[in-house]
């Protein structure tokens, strides 16, 4: 947020940062925002608030012994690539080692929640899991 200057940020745990108002994230002050915005809208949250339609998403982590490693095998690259093709324009991928486990975080998201289950399963089975 800081590095391109913007002042709204979120997390899927729910921590809504709003840097006009506090350098942390605060449940209560977001609410009264949020209520601020739907009285100057003069809508209800199910409108005010309706902003995207969420598409399905899936997120699998697989444990191993050297996550660096598996991230560079050419068999997770591959398979990132062939899912990357299959989703196309109507889905995403994301593939990253957690910073605090020994865990690859396999997600995906697309208008096909067979098709995202199906590239996310395909990516797992690529990932190298023997022991560091």
């Amino acid at each position: 947020m800081r590095a391109d200057g913007y002042n709204l940020g979120g997390e899927q745990s729910g921590h809504i940062i709003m840097t006009d108002h506090a350098m942390t994230g605060d449940g209560l002050m977001a609410a009264l925002q949020a209520l601020s915005a739907m009285i100057k809208m003069g809508k209800p949250a199910s409108e005010a608030f309706h902003a995207f339609t969420p598409v399905p998403q899936l997120l699998k982590n697989v444990r191993v012994g050297d996550a660096n490693a598996a991230m560079g095998a050419m068999s997770v690259v591959k398979a990132i690539a062939a899912a990357e093709q299959k989703l196309g324009k109507n889905g995403r991928i994301l593939v990253r080692k957690s910073g605090t486990e020994p865990l690859i975080r396999v997600m995906a998201e697309g208008d096909d929640s067979d098709l995202v289950r199906t590239v996310v399963d395909q990516i797992i089975e690529a990932i190298p899991r023997q022991a560091a």
